[in-house]
């Protein structure tokens, strides 16, 4: 990504150091940042499923963490675990050489406390990574030493400790002006173009909502991203408490909806953070709304709706269907460009599938609209930590708590 390009909204930080020595700019990095660690702890959320524990991006990512020397704690969310698992888990991490902490949701402390929620109507309505990842950040207020923190998936088959690094910087660097960090790479492995949702949905259905609704700041903000769906990201300490965060698979497209409506543009950032990235891919799921792709593309697709709704724009069934053949046309137009551009990069491509990807897609643009019409006054959001704390002021006391116990009983 060796270009100075700037769109004037987001602030672009690039990697100019590819073809020279990788390890020499990491050293400089890391010198700066365990510098900045003395004053700016930071902290690392893993948020885990159990069946990653026996994967092969996972113990390639705890082995390179264990060569940094800036990190001060890692917060580990484990999902979909039960005793057994919770335990062989927790061996697994040992292996760890910086401080952690393992949240296991499953477990009983945690439910009990889920059920404390829920009896306030604070619970997070649905079981994925945006409840994984609420409690993580709970973990982290809980404890109360982070200034810096980061958060990435645990399925990352292309993972090196000098993305970690990058990821920290921009937020950790107290001379940096930035509150909020994404990360973004090229999506191309095993000879392919990947990055589906981003490249076949994301990219021309914002292009659809700016034609057919017209231009807003909202839509030239998450234009400006070059990979908005990427699960890498990091914050300072004070964004935590009132982040609403999604609890479907609209995760970092709600993120980044928060991020533009409570702060400047110029606090916000993205970074390349690595030359080549590859990660665990889900399926299509054609025939499967609750699955894989399908799924995704309509929770992607209900956030940006949602989001632009609460600007006052006014979604009818001919809007949506207006935004439909605008997208599928603005879709097969970037098929051909993606196919240009994968000859010249003599990668494989497949018109057939892709095509066949894009009218999926199309149809899920329309169950979304339909979702929308049917339930107005969902609230997909999980309640902030600010709220939870105004109902239940000694909830995070209490998590710190179970968290501990849970881990000092695998530890005897």
């Amino acid at each position: 990504m060796g270009s100075f390009y700037q769109n004037g909204i987001v602030a672009n930080l690039h990697d100019f150091s590819y073809g020279t020595s990788s390890e020499e700019n990491y050293k400089k990095l890391e010198n700066d940042l365990m510098k900045f660690s003395k004053n700016n702890p930071m902290e690392l959320i893993l948020p885990c499923l159990f069946s990653e524990i026996s994967g092969k991006a996972l113990p390639k990512i705890v082995n390179e963490i264990n060569k940094t020397k800036f990190l001060n704690h890692i917060v580990i969310g484990l999902d979909r675990a039960n005793k057994n698992q919770y335990i062989e888990a927790s061996n697994f991490f040992q292996n760890l050489k910086i401080p952690y902490s393992i949240l296991w949701n499953d477990g009983p402390r945690l439910m009990e406390l889920d059920k404390e929620l829920k009896e306030k109507g604070l619970s997070p309505k649905e079981f994925g990574k945006g409840r994984n990842v609420w409690f993580c950040i709970g973990m982290t207020l809980a404890r109360g030493k982070a200034e810096s923190i980061a958060l990435h998936d645990c399925d990352i088959l292309t993972y090196e400790k000098y993305l970690l690094a990058k990821l920290f910087y921009p937020v950790a660097n107290p001379v940096f002006n930035f509150q909020f960090c994404k990360g973004y790479y090229p999506r191309v492995a095993d000879g392919k173009m990947n990055g589906r949702v981003s490249r076949l949905l994301v990219f021309p259905l914002l292009l659809a909502m700016e034609k057919t609704i017209g231009r807003s700041e909202y839509l030239d903000f998450m234009k400006s991203f070059r990979y908005p769906l990427a699960g890498e990201f990091s914050f300072r300490r004070n964004l935590l408490p009132r982040l609403r965060i999604p609890s479907d698979w609209g995760l970092e497209i709600g993120v980044l909806s928060e991020m533009q409506r409570n702060h400047a543009s110029n606090r916000i950032c993205q970074v390349d953070l690595a030359q080549k990235y590859d990660h665990k891919h889900q399926d299509l799921s054609e025939n499967d709304d609750n699955s894989g792709l399908s799924r995704m593309s309509i929770d992607i697709t209900k956030a940006l709706i949602r989001k632009l709704a609460t600007q006052g724009n006014i979604f009818t069934l001919e809007t949506f269907r207006s935004i439909k053949a605008t997208y599928y046309r603005a879709a097969l137009d970037m098929i051909d460009i993606y196919r240009s551009d994968a000859q010249m990069n003599d990668l494989n491509f497949d018109s057939h599938i892709e095509e066949k990807t894009v009218e999926l897609f199309a149809l899920n643009i329309m169950k979304a609209g339909e979702t929308f019409f049917e339930n107005p006054m969902e609230t997909p959001f999980i309640p902030t930590w600010n709220r939870v704390l105004s109902a239940i002021p000694d909830f995070l006391d209490k998590l710190k708590l179970s968290v501990e116990l849970d881990n000092a009983e695998v530890k005897k």
